[in-house]
Parts: C-alpha cells; structure tokens; sequence
C-alpha cells in the first residue's frame, strides 16, 4: 500500500510547505508548521449552486446597498454595522463559556420571531441540551429548526434542501469532511470546511454564523487564514467571574471596526446595556485620590470609564508596576514623563494602574488620565468627581489634541460632570454653547495639571 503523501501547513497563516521549517516564510512565526495529509481539491463555487463563475463587466455589477437583516438585538445591529448582510459568512470566537452559543442562540429566537427560517446546528451538543438551554431564554417564535451533526457532506445536502435564510455551525472545530484524511478541528479540516461554507454562503445567499474557539493567545483556534476568508470578525470578550460581556468586530467588510457592543450576562441570558457610561461607573467612589474619569471612544459611541491608580513607596530594590486595562509600556512611558517633566521622583515607587470595569482601552486620550491619577494618588490629592478628563500626552509633556471631542464632552455632560479638563487645542475649536453647565479647563502640557492638585 503506498504511504499517504503529507504536506505542512503554517498554524498561524496558512502558508503551506513540501517539508518542515522552523520559520514560516508567509507571517515570519516560529514553530508553527504542523504535517497534514494531502486532500482533495475542491472545484469552486459549483458546490453550492451546480454553476461555474462567469466574469462580468463592472459597468454592469449593481452597486446598491448590501440587503440586511436586522437581528432585533440593537448591540449586535450595531457591531455588524447594522444588521446581517445576506450571503455573508461571520466568525464569532470567544473564550469558553463567554456567552458565545447564548448570545447566537438568542439571536436566533429573534429572527425567527420575525419569520425568518433559521438552522442552528450543534456539532457540540445534543437537542436537548440545546433545548433546555432555549428554555431558559424565553419562548420562542417561528421557524428554528435543529441539528446535530458534525459531518459536513450531510449539513450541505440539508442546508440546500430545507433553504434556511440564517445557519448557524456550533462550531467550526467539530466540522470534518470525510474525504479530508485528518482530524476535526486540525488545519486542514478547518480550513476547508470553512471554504466550503463560504461557497454555499455566496452561492445560495445564506448568511452563516460560524464559532470559533480561542486559543490561550486570544486568538481563534486554527490556520489564521480563517479570519481572512471570512467576511466579519466578532470578538466576545469579558471575564468569567464578571457579568458584563463585550462584542468587537476586528474585522468587517461591510461596517465599521471599532463598533462595540456591551452586555450582561444574567440567568435569564444576555441583556443589552443601552448606556455602557452608567454601566462602568457603577460603584465609582467619590472623592478618592487616584480614581479619574475619561471618556474613550468606541467607533461611534464615547463611554465613560474611571482610571484608577495607586502609587506608594517600593519595598523591593526594583519598583513594581502593573497595568490592568492598559498598555503597560504606555504607562512606563507617562511615569517616565512625569519625572523628567515634573521633576518628581518615581524611580523609588511602585504603581498599579488599573481601568475599572475589565474595559481594555489603548486610546492615546487616555493619557492624561493615567497622569493625573497617577499624581492624584502621589500626593493623596482627591479631585473633584465630577470631572471627566482625556488627552494625549508627548514626549516633552505637551498636552495634544484628541479627535470627536464634542461626542465625549456631550457624553460627560449627560452623565452629570460640569468640569472638563482637555488639550487647549480642544477648547479652542469646541462649542461650548452647545454644552450648557459644562466648565472646560484647556491645559497645554502637564506642568499646568499641578495647579489642579493643590
């Protein structure tokens, strides 16, 4: 019998290879190659409609807006960039028991309230165990149809004959096809069972939600050429002991990539936080040194979020600092600013910087934040807590200008501060007629901020 010819892949990127290598070529990663059996190709899109592509003129490609399927869940709306695309193919990855299932499983009850014909198919749990957990999400409408299986030979043939409009694969890892000589869930099976559900998305106008685990990096588990074959990216993000839960789209080639949408998790499933602003300022303390508010930007929404830092003198022969929420090194950098700019010694402390409410933020608006929190707990100075706080910070300690500057200003006025400290290149373009009530202090380098601590 002749030995099965092998082939290696790159885990990360795709990049295919006759023989190992300790570097990948295609994204420069070591040890990522693994060995695979040689497959069968397959033959484009004639497996979804039985037809070969045609090229067409441009003059003649209708360029309208893409047709959308609104979900009835007005976050994940917002993240998609405004409902379902039809014939779209989207990934949503996630840390284990993050919500992932709950959150599809809801979307599914929605669409089919709407009289929309859904198939969510399970290669991870049984109808009843789908079942009992549908139960404790409410009642549900309309047409959802169930299936648990894992072979995809037989999840084409059922798509194509029950015509659903929306299909869910609970997840891509369990799919195999039999005539792909390696396990579910390796780079081969996933690689190309996912070219296959694109083609049957394209072909037959399906919208297919596809999940993906995650591995220890964060990232979804298998080749990295999944994220690229598909057409949107969802992230859904949070901590396991906290309630809240956070959906970002890192890729999206039919909306915005910075859209986020915020939800907590109850017994009864997930809820939508309509004003993630209150949300995150939940259990904020009051007139506390160290604790500041900023407000970030998030595609096109501002949410308010507190800064926290504590600053005390080391006991190690190296100070310690930690950074939660944050990029550790930016907050290296302001530390080093301060002293240098300042003239206050920071070597001998120790600081721990942390951003309330599990949020991740690396927005440069935030550095102003950081600093005067950082200085608010050094000299145990508590500022005013009605006073939001943003702007990027150089080098040489000037303070600069941060974008959509009304938005956030207009988000902290709701929320109840009447002080608003901002680069002075802000102050002089804002109209502050528009914000009534608001004070607006405008600094122009850090050396200014003292003032507001004494």
């Amino acid at each position: 019998m002749a030995k099965a010819k092998t082939v290696f892949f790159c885990k990360e990127c795709g990049f295919e290879s006759a023989k190992w290598m300790g570097q990948c070529p295609g994204c420069k990663n070591w040890d990522t190659f693994v060995s695979e059996p040689v497959i069968k190709k397959t033959s484009g899109i004639r497996l979804a409609t039985g037809l070969t592509a045609e090229p067409e003129l441009l003059s003649k490609v209708s360029a309208e807006e893409e047709q959308r399927i609104i979900t009835g869940i007005q976050e994940l709306d917002r993240v998609l960039g405004g409902g379902i695309v039809i014939g779209s193919l989207v990934l949503v990855g996630g840390d284990p028991g993050i919500g992932k299932s709950t959150l599809l499983l809801q979307m599914c009850r929605e669409l089919s309230g709407t009289g929309k014909k859904v198939l969510y198919i399970s290669g991870e749990e049984s109808l009843r165990q789908i079942k009992m957990r549908a139960d404790r999400l409410g009642i549900f409408h309309g047409e959802l149809f169930l299936l648990s299986e894992t072979n995809l030979d037989q999840i084409e043939d059922i798509i194509k004959k029950q015509s659903p409009e929306i299909v869910i694969i609970d997840s891509i890892q369990t799919m195999f096809k039999e005539d792909i000589g390696a396990a579910p869930g390796s780079v081969s099976q996933v690689r190309e069972t996912t070219a296959i559900l694109m083609r049957i998305a394209k072909g037959l106008n399906i919208s297919i939600f596809i999940v993906g685990h995650v591995t220890k990096e964060g990232v979804v588990a298998g080749p990295r050429v999944l994220e690229h074959m598909v057409d949107t990216v969802l992230y859904f993000e949070g901590e396991n002991m906290a309630s809240y839960r956070i959906l970002r789209a890192v890729k999206n080639r039919f909306g915005s990539t910075n859209e986020i949408g915020v939800f907590e998790m109850r017994d009864i499933g997930l809820t939508e936080v309509s004003n993630p602003s209150e949300f995150m300022l939940q259990g904020k303390p009051e007139d506390e040194p160290g604790s500041v508010v900023t407000a970030s930007m998030e595609g096109t929404r501002p949410i308010l979020v507190e800064v926290q830092a504590l600053v005390c003198q080391t006991n190690f022969n190296m100070p310690r600092r930690t950074a939660a929420g944050t990029d550790y090194n930016r907050v290296n950098l302001l530390m080093a600013v301060v002293e240098k700019r300042l003239g206050i010694q920071m070597a001998g402390m120790d600081a721990y910087i942390n951003v309330a409410g599990g949020m991740k933020i690396n927005e440069p608006a935030l550095d102003l934040a950081i600093v005067l929190a950082i200085l608010s707990s050094y000299k145990n100075f508590p500022l005013d807590s009605k006073t939001i706080v943003f702007g990027e910070i150089g080098l040489t300690g000037e303070v600069r200008a941060v974008n959509m500057i009304e938005q956030r200003v207009q988000e902290a006025s709701k929320m109840g501060f009447h002080l608003c400290i901002l680069p002075q290149v802000n102050k002089e373009t804002i109209n502050l007629s528009a914000i009534p009530g608001m004070k607006v202090i405008g600094v122009k380098n850090i050396r200014e901020i003292l003032n507001l601590l004494r």
